[in-house]
Parts: structure tokens; sequence; C-alpha cells
């Protein structure tokens, strides 16, 4: 039995918790790999939306497990609100909700770090979601990070209290205030909550599911291009957001992984600074972001929009060994006339190339654009993916010859209903 990998092939926000949610009956496990509350994974079923952050996509599904993974940065905080606010809306995750004592912790201190870091940069910020991520990755990289078990320890007040101050030191000297009296106060009381819950030694749990052959899905967060190693570097988050990830965000060996399934929008998003080549500046980049309801999960920044980037896209299924791709939001395209589609970037020096280089700015890159006939269609009348226009159709294969991986999933609404697989798709584990 392996595991199958569900990540997303863009700059994060390509929908994710949707299908996860979706596939979620196939599997008994669902495991969290990296990344943390800078996460929204948002789900939408019997007229109510659902944001998650920190807890697994599986959590709606009854009898699913759900695992927080070594790779995972947890802000105890955050995960006691999202525990509560799934309670009262009649869902309970704690029964079925398991945390690797081996994720890192949050502090609150890591929290005004990363602001404190933001602010220092001025105009070049990276547009950090300010949840104390990087702080946290670099005290883990440092060798100072506090995990999730050692909340069991009987000197965790010691522990803690060292840290905290290291971090105050070093905001002193960023002159950024440190009034964690309230912060803190939360904080002890998450903790008092995280240790009511399953913590667990989670790599073991997941190789006894493998040996059992319990079907298992790992989960992604964020994006490919903003992979720590090969994202648009700095503008990056600080995990590995590709499938090489889920090896060390859950402490499975490579030949464990199975399918690939890798998920993008059939037009492209990118929240806070960094390079977008295709970026659009006018009346149709906001069409887009209106159409699409493209605001952050997280943040509530307003996205930037553009055109499909295949040298991007084609990028990404590469870095990950992607051998099943999920196209999302193609409805937000409907009623258009034409659709632009970026099929290489031209240099400086006038060479092209269907490859992100190592240098993405946009003085450096021009996109150059293939233009495709628009489609028309009303989204709820199709329930089979052949009923597409020829027109969709034509789109789905052009990507497809572009990149040579079948894309077996369309979705085309934010509902669970709204999704259309090819009858030759094998989604579940093998």
């Amino acid at each position: 039995m392996s595991i199958n990998v569900l990540l997303g092939l863009q700059w994060g926000d390509e929908g994710k918790g949707k299908v996860v949610d979706y596939l979620a009956p196939n599997y008994n496990v669902i495991a969290r790999f990296q990344g943390g509350p800078n996460a929204g994974h948002t789900l939408e079923f019997d007229d109510t939306k659902h944001v998650l952050h920190q807890i697994p996509s599986g959590v709606f599904r009854s009898g699913t497990k759900n695992i927080i993974g070594n790779g995972v940065v947890l802000d105890p905080i955050i995960l006691q609100r999202e525990i509560e606010a799934l309670q009262q809306k009649g869902v309970d995750p704690t029964e079925n909700l398991f945390i690797s004592k081996k994720a890192q912790l949050i502090l609150p201190t890591h929290r005004l770090l990363d602001a404190a870091y933001e602010q220092s940069k001025g105009d070049k910020k990276i547009g950090s979601t300010l949840k104390g991520i990087g702080p946290t990755y670099q005290d883990k990289i440092g060798r100072l990070g506090l995990r999730v078990g050692d909340v069991l320890r009987e000197d965790f007040a010691s522990l803690y209290k060292h840290r905290a101050e290291a971090h105050k030191k070093k905001l002193d000297s960023y002159q950024y205030p440190c009034e964690l009296e309230s912060l803190e106060q939360e904080f002890w009381e998450a903790i008092d909550f995280l240790r009511q819950l399953n913590l667990i030694d989670s790599e073991i749990y997941l190789h006894d599911q493998l040996a059992n052959n319990i079907p298992i899905l790992a989960e992604g967060a964020q994006g490919s291009l903003l992979d720590i190693d090969f994202g648009s570097y700095p503008f990056v988050t600080s995990s590995t957001t590709t499938a090489a990830g889920a090896c060390t965000g859950l402490g499975i060996a490579p030949r464990h992984i199975g399918e690939v399934f890798g998920i993008f929008k059939a037009y492209c998003t990118r929240v806070g600074a960094g390079p977008f080549p295709t970026e659009l500046h006018d009346a149709l980049g906001e069409e887009l972001r209106k159409k699409g309801s493209e605001f952050g999960a997280t943040t509530g920044r307003p996205r930037r929009c553009c055109w499909l980037d295949l040298p991007a896209l084609n990028y990404a299924v590469k870095l990950n060994g992607v051998n099943q791709l999920f196209m999302m939001k193609a409805d937000v395209l409907n009623e258009m006339d034409e659709i632009s589609v970026c099929t290489h970037y031209q240099l400086s020096d006038g060479s092209k190339i269907d490859y992100i280089p190592h240098d993405l700015r946009d003085n450096v890159v021009t996109p150059i654009y293939k233009t495709l006939p628009g489609w028309d269609f009303d989204v709820n009348s199709v329930s089979h993916f052949s009923d597409l226009p020829e027109s969709f159709l034509n789109y789905v294969q052009f990507i497809e010859e572009f990149v040579k991986v079948p894309i077996n999933l369309v979705s085309l609404g934010p509902k669970r209903l709204q999704t259309l697989i090819k009858a030759e798709t094998i989604l579940a584990n093998n």
C-alpha cells in the first residue's frame, strides 16, 4: 500500500481543501505534512463555508483519521479556536485528530518576531502572513525550538521562558514592542487544551497503517512555487511544499509514495509580494478577482490574478513527479470570448525558455502568449466530463499536451457536487 500525495502546483490557494474533502471517502487517513496556520483551506457543502488552517481537510468525513505531521508548525491558540469553531457547527474533530509530538510549536514571541522582521524590510517586504511561521522554522533549523511533545514535560514552563527571553532580546534589537501579557494568557490556556488532545508519534502510527494496507492521503499546504528551495526565492514560505516534503514531514520513505495529485487553477493567483510574470494589472485582472472571490482565506488580502502560466506549471509538475492533474475554478473563465495562456518566457537576450529560470524578476522575463477560444455554458447543467463544451475540452487537451500529464478532475465551483471526473480516473489508493 502506498501513500498518495495531494499538493498545489502554483503559488497556493489552488483549492486543495475542496479536493481533499472530495477524495476523503477513499481514504482512512488524511495527513498534513508541512506549513502552519498560514494555510487557508476552504471547503463548502450544505450551504456552509468552512476554512481550515491547521486541521487536515478530511475532518468533515466521519471515521476519517486526521494527522498533523511532524513537518507542521503548530499554533496552539489558533488550533484551539479552530476546534471550538468546528464544535459550534456540530463537528467535533478531537476524537479523530492526532498530532505529532515532533511538530514544532509556534510561540507568541514567534508571531511578534515575524512582524518585526517584516517591518524591518520596509518596501522589500515578502508579504508574510505574520503567523510566526518563518521564525518558528528558524528555531527548528537552529535546534532551538519547542515541540508539541514538550508540553508533557514537567519543566515545559521553564523551557518556554528560556526561549521567550531569547526572543525578547531580538525584539529589543529591532525596537519592536513586546506586549506579551494577553498573548501569554491565551497561550497557556491553549497549552492546557492541547494536552488533552491525541499527541502521538505520528510516523509510527503511519507506518502501522501502511503495514495494514490502510489508504492514506498526504495533504500539502501553500503551493510548489512557494517552496523554500524551488519557489520564487526569497518570496517563498519556510517549508518544503513539494512531494519530497511529504517524506520528511510525515516520516515516510520515498518508496511509499504512490499517486501524486497536482492541483492548479485554470488561471493563476498570488498573494503578497514576489515575481508574477503573467499578472494582469487591468480590468480583466479585477474581473478574475471578483468572479473567483480571490481574497486570502487566512489574511483576507486581495490576490493578484493572471492568465495560466504553463512554464511555471510544467516546472512544478516535474518537481513533484505529478501523474494526475486536477484543474480548479474553471468556471471563473466562463463567458470569456478568448483565453490567453503563457507558453514561454522570453529572456533579455532574446532567447525563449519553457521553464522557470533562477531569476524571475519582471525585467528579466517577458511572457509569450497563445490565445485560445473561450467558452460559455451553464456549469450546473454539466454532470459528465464529456458533456463539457468543445472549446473547454480543447483547453484541457492543450494543457495536457504541454505538461504531458492528464487532467483527471475539473472543478466548476466551490461545492462538492460541482466536480467532474474522467471515467477512467483512479483516485483511490493502488
